[in-house]
C-alpha cells in the first residue's frame, strides 16, 4: 500500500484490507507524507502490518518498488489508500492465480457490471486511449491498463526491475509482464472514484508521462543474451 498524504483514509483502507481472510501481510510504504499519515499508520497493532518510510517523496512507483522488495507472501497485490477500490474484490483477482491459470491478474473497472461512481468523462476517455496505446505495443487486449488493482505471483514481480518512480509504473509494468511471457488475466472490479476536492492526485501531466512510458518501454529493443 503506497501512501502519500492520506491521513483521512489510510486507516479505513488498511482495516478493509486486513478484514480479508486471505491477507497474510500488509506492507504500508509512507512516501514522506507531510500530513500526519506517518503517525496514524504507526498506531497499527496488527502483527501482519509492516510499516516502511521514505525519507523524501519519490512517487507511487518508488513506494511500490520498496513494498514489492519487502513482500514475503505467495501473491503480491497493489492497494491504494484512497478507498477508490474495494479490497473485497481482491478475492476475484486471486481466483485465476489459485487455479493455476494466471501469473498476474488486472482488475478492470470497465469490465464489470458492478456499481461505480460516475465522475470525469475526460479521465475515462484518457484511460481508454492509454490502454489502447499500451495494447498496440504489447499485443494484449486489456480493458484497463491504468487500474490500481494488479496481483502478481511474488516471484514474478520481484524478478522485474521497476524504473519509474511515479505514475509511469502502470504502463511500465504492463509492458514488462507482457514481455516476460507471463499469463495475464483480467477480472471486473467495482470502483468508487474520488474527486479532486476529495484528494485525487493523478492529472493530465501523468497522462503525458504514461505516453512517454509506453513509448519508452514498448518500443525499446529487447536485450539479446550474449
Amino acid at each position: 500500500m503506497p501512501v502519500y498524504n492520506e491521513a483521512e483514509t489510510v486507516r479505513a483502507s488498511a482495516d478493509r484490507v486486513l478484514a480479508q481472510p486471505f491477507v497474510c501481510e500488509l506492507i504500508i510504504v509512507n512516501d514522506a507524507s507531510s500530513d500526519n499519515t506517518a503517525e496514524i499508520i504507526e498506531e497499527f497493532t496488527d502483527p501482519r502490518v509492516k510499516i516502511l518510510h521514505h525519507g523524501i517523496n519519490q512517487g507511487k512507483g518508488a513506494a511500490l518498488r520498496t513494498g514489492f522488495a519487502a513482500a514475503t507472501g505467495k501473491y503480491v497485490g497493489v492497494q491504494d489508500a484512497d478507498l477508490e477500490y474495494n479490497p473485497a474484490d481482491l478475492a476475484r483477482l486471486l481466483a485465476p492465480l489459485d487455479d493455476g491459470l494466471a501469473d498476474v491478474v488486472f482488475g478492470s473497472h470497465f469490465l464489470t457490471g458492478d456499481a461505480h461512481r460516475v465522475l470525469y468523462f475526460w479521465h475515462s476517455l484518457g484511460n481508454r486511449f492509454l490502454t489502447l496505446m499500451s495494447n498496440a505495443t504489447t499485443n494484449l487486449n486489456l480493458t484497463d491498463m491504468e487500474t490500481c488493482y494488479k496481483v502478481f505471483r511474488r516471484e514474478l514481480i520481484q524478478s522485474i526491475t521497476i524504473e519509474e518512480n511515479r505514475f509511469g509504473f502502470e504502463p511500465e509494468i504492463t509492458v514488462k509482464v507482457a514481455r516476460s511471457g507471463a499469463r495475464i488475466y483480467e477480472v471486473g472490479v467495482s470502483y468508487a472514484g474520488r474527486s479532486y476536492q476529495e484528494g485525487k492526485k493523478i492529472g493530465w501531466r501523468d497522462g503525458f508521462s504514461a505516453i512517454r512510458c509506453i513509448a519508452k518501454y514498448g518500443l525499446q529493443k529487447r536485450h539479446k543474451p550474449s
